[in-house]
């Protein structure tokens, strides 16, 4: 196994550059899903998606118009995608009901956000964005254009001193917002295998069944500790069970969204993958 776990660390640094290891997790049915990356270990090769490392990919490229933002205020983050010669693009396609998902973390994997901003004329989207901590955000935008699902990453700063937080550690169970708390079942996650992740929702103690939300019965972003290398995931269909592969041992941070009495909530959790 220590073998094994060395040749893939050597092959993903050769591929990103020294400090950047390639990864995320990934679903095929998920904006992001289809980019892939081959690491090899002797003959063997597995093929895994790499999403969110980038402000650009695939002749696109994501430009913020406002990365500086003040603190604790109400403001409008303004972005546009742009081709390889710099025209706006306007065209998307329609995934999980909306044409652009934009997902926010501060580099500690706190303040996360899902957001789902809408576009003007000139191709200028737009979202309502508060960020009552100081530091640097990773902010993703997760969409399809051509039929390409595609994410793209950029960083946002809030001036102040940042008390950045270490990584909560592993549990079975978190508490959501609203007062539900959220049991995660799954088996070990190894790297580079297929992991089948599910999620059972509580109030006072009891299972509630969850509401559609963005057609389908809940929502996982993946980020990983360190590059924050992303990928959103959905369930199966009808169910709370995720399935995802993760391409590297490390910590990731898992955030699931859930709908019920017509509200989104959302519970974090870290996952371990060895």
């Amino acid at each position: 196994m220590i073998a094994r776990l060395a040749g893939i660390t050597t092959a993903l640094a050769a591929i990103f550059g020294i400090g950047a290891l390639a990864g995320g997790v990934f679903h095929p049915s998920a904006p992001g899903g289809d980019a892939k990356v081959a690491m090899r270990h002797g003959t063997e090769a597995m093929a895994m998606s790499v999403r969110g490392l980038a402000v650009a990919d695939e002749g696109l490229r994501i430009v913020v118009a406002n990365p500086q933002l003040r603190l604790d205020r109400t403001e409008q983050l303004r972005f546009r995608i742009v081709d390889d010669e710099g025209r706006t693009v306007r065209d998307f396609d329609v995934e999980h009901t909306k044409r652009m998902h934009l997902i926010v973390a501060r580099r500690d994997l706190t303040g996360f956000q899902h957001l789902h901003p809408t576009m003007a004329a000139d191709g200028t989207w737009s979202a309502p964005l508060r960020l009552a901590e100081a530091g640097s955000y990773r902010v993703f935008a997760d969409f399809s254009h051509d039929g390409e699902a595609m994410t793209l990453a950029s960083d946002v700063r809030v001036d102040g001193a940042a008390d950045l937080l270490p990584l909560p550690e592993p549990a079975a169970e978190a508490a959501s917002d609203g007062g539900y708390s959220v049991r995660m079942d799954e088996p070990a996650a190894r790297a580079g295998e297929e992991t089948k992740i599910r999620f059972t929702v509580l109030k006072h103690g009891k299972p509630v069944q969850v509401q559609p939300y963005l057609g389908a019965n809940g929502h996982l972003v993946a980020l990983r500790e360190g590059d924050l290398a992303f990928l959103h995931v959905h369930p199966m269909e009808g169910t709370t069970e995720f399935e995802s592969t993760f391409p590297t041992v490390g910590h990731y941070r898992l955030f699931l969204q859930f709908k019920h009495a017509g509200r989104v909530h959302t519970a974090a959790f870290t996952q371990e993958v060895i």
